[in-house]
């Protein structure tokens, strides 16, 4: 039994060395062939790279940028009805069926917060040290409470709390919980494909929408 498992292994090291080694490649059967001249077929055409100069590159990002762009749907809200009613009459210059008013109802918004800090530089020191924690964070969406943090959103206090204390337990001492926003009732402006054409119209519609911004739908 033992010479016939010692033949069995002689056998086996001797098949592996001769496939590796492209003895077997007559037959069909043998590794990857990684000499010339098979990279040489593969490689990608390196003579056809040409290095451009400056002025062919400011004509390459100009016609990049005249090319059209896909229309992209946007939105802002929960408007209330004052904001709503100043906008119909700049909405009414644009094409039927580019824009409408639906109700949204947004829930409130609990928050783990950190801050306020004095400064800016402040809130990029602790945003570093939560990160050698592992623990990332997001923006704030209240200006409110800048210049600060947040470490996570959700939509009830309850949820808040037990993430604060899975955070307590990593380390962080200095967060609390706190309402972000309260529950908005409005109407959401949804504008579903806006094009080039309609695109020179937003800079006036984000005037009139003030602190509203417009966002990418959802």
């Amino acid at each position: 039994m033992l010479r016939l498992t010692v033949l069995l292994l002689l056998l086996a090291n001797g098949g592996f060395y001769a496939w590796s080694q492209g003895l077997l490649l007559p037959w069909g059967v043998g590794p990857t062939q990684q000499s010339e001249p098979q990279r040489l077929n593969q490689q990608l055409h390196p003579e056809a790279v040409r290095l451009l100069r400056p002025e062919e590159l400011r004509r390459l990002d100009a016609a990049l940028a005249q090319a059209p762009q896909p229309p992209e749907c946007l939105q802002a809200g929960p408007l209330d009805e004052p904001l709503v009613t100043a906008l119909r009459p700049l909405l009414g210059r644009w094409p039927a069926g580019a824009w409408s008013f639906e109700p949204v109802l947004e829930p409130a918004r609990w928050i783990v917060y950190m801050g306020k800090y004095p400064g800016v530089e402040q809130v990029a020191r602790k945003r570093a040290e939560l990160r050698q924690l592992g623990i990332s964070s997001e923006p704030l969406s209240n200006s409110e409470l800048e210049p600060g943090l947040s470490l996570g959103g959700h939509p009830t206090e309850a949820a808040a709390v037990r993430q604060m204390e899975t955070l307590t337990e990593r380390g962080v001492r200095t967060a609390r919980v706190l309402q972000e926003r309260p529950q908005l009732r409005g109407q959401r402006l949804l504008l579903p494909a806006v094009d080039d054409a309609l695109r020179p119209r937003l800079d006036e519609l984000r005037t009139a929408l003030a602190t509203r911004p417009l966002r990418p739908c959802r």
